[in-house]
């Protein structure tokens, strides 16, 4: 968090108001004290009341100042106190935001959403399949930790170095090569709690000092099976992906697997719900499909925003544009999902976008229009950032996010 020197002075931190107070306090002492030079009587015993009422205001403002330091003050070298006590009383008057999905996407964006809130629920898919999560589910038997441990680390208020370890993989020269040390701790924390993966990562959030909530979307130890359009369908979520062919619907293994009720109260309590953004089928979706998901962000009263991908991918959004994501979503739950779509509009530069047609993956085109003429609202704008990937700009996204909730749920920070 950046050393603001401003900070002091922000909305909901309560200094203003005392320090404020401890100024008119001196004046009425000053005044009083005046009163009390001059020559009459009565006079004397007003300056005295005058100094006693400016004298109380003053203990009373800088007492109040100084219980509100003590009580917020933690035991961590490292953070100066000013930063406790913006996330203390600033973040936590912040709006309660459900954002749900998977992948790097969910990370990133939930970074940078945390100096905005700190009542932030990430619902995270358990569904893959591939790399250390795959290996670690078919030997332990548990739900994939690869996306729970990205959004723990984005959240994390503990030392860098807390989440350069739990982000730390293992080389090829061992025999954990592939694994990260964050996916072997979550995994021993479940046997450490009898089989409990909640409860896992729950102590898992104590040791990070997460700010907000991770929560997985369901803890039944489920695969993703994609329907492609000729037939024929495939299980496991890194092998869904394929360039040859159009993907008509995903589904899971256990139909009747249930979310945690964590997930659901995170939905129902929730002033905003964000969806992606991420890969549409194997990160979204498989959270939307879990029975009772849908049905919940449907009948919640939040307002609900879905973020649009920047590029397409290959073997799984080839040649979507906007519309056909947001068609894909409600097709796979309701129209109620959905208020109101994130897009960017703007164009990559050429130069970036090479590596990106050999893997036949392009920009997602900004249909607008027939995004609205499907029944949803649009905020299109640019939320592009080009460096050695074309991405969502951190900045520019929570920018243009924090600015969506604010017109639209009227909400001022």
């Amino acid at each position: 968090m950046s050393k603001n020197p401003f900070r002091w002075l922000y909305r909901g931190m309560g200094i203003k108001r005392w320090v404020t107070f401890s100024i008119c306090g001196v004046f009425i002492v000053i005044i009083g004290a005046f009163l009390l030079a001059k020559p009459f009587g009565f006079v004397k015993v007003i300056g005295i009341v005058w100094i006693l009422c400016g004298a109380i205001l003053i203990v009373l403002s800088v007492g109040k100042m100084i219980v509100s330091l003590m009580t917020l003050l933690l035991p961590r070298g490292e953070r100066d106190l000013v930063n406790i006590l913006y996330q203390k009383q600033y973040l936590e008057r912040g709006p309660k935001i459900a954002v749900i999905g998977g992948g790097t996407g969910l990370s990133h964006l939930i970074f940078g959403l945390k100096e905005y809130s700190a009542n932030i629920t990430a619902i995270v898919t358990v569904a893959d399949s591939g790399g250390s999560s795959g290996r670690l589910r078919e030997e332990f038997n548990i739900v994939a930790p690869g996306d729970i441990r990205n959004c723990l680390v984005a959240l994390a208020d503990a030392p860098a170095l807390m989440g350069e370890l739990f982000q730390f993989r293992f080389s090829q020269d061992s025999q954990l090569q592939g694994h990260n040390f964050g996916n072997l701790f979550l995994t021993a924390m479940v046997q450490l709690t009898d089989g409990d993966f909640e409860r896992a990562v729950k102590e898992t959030s104590h040791v990070l000092a997460i700010r907000g909530k991770v929560v997985p979307s369901t803890v039944t130890n489920l695969h993703l099976v994609a329907e492609y359009m000729d037939g024929s369908k495939t299980q496991g979520e890194d092998k869904i992906p394929n360039p040859e062919l159009r993907i008509k619907r995903v589904s899971l293994t256990d139909e009747d697997a249930v979310p945690t009720a964590d997930a659901l109260a995170a939905i129902e309590e929730a002033d905003i719900i964000v969806l992606g953004p991420g890969s549409l089928y194997t990160s979204v979706i498989p959270n939307l499909i879990i029975k009772g998901v849908s049905e919940s962000i449907a009948k919640s009263r939040a307002f609900k925003i879905y973020i649009c991908n920047v590029m397409t991918q290959n073997g799984e959004s080839g040649d979507y544009s906007a519309s056909d994501h947001v068609k894909a979503i409600v097709d796979h739950s309701n129209n109620d999902v959905i208020d109101v779509c994130l897009m960017n509009n703007a164009e990559p530069p050429e130069e970036a976008l090479g590596r990106y047609k050999e893997e036949g993956s392009y920009p997602v085109k900004a249909d607008a229009e027939k995004v609205k003429e499907m029944g949803f609202k649009v905020f299109a704008t640019d939320l592009l950032g080009v460096t050695n990937f074309v991405r969502h700009d951190s900045t520019k996204l929570n920018r243009a996010l924090i600015k969506l909730i604010e017109t639209y749920r009227v909400i001022k920070r």
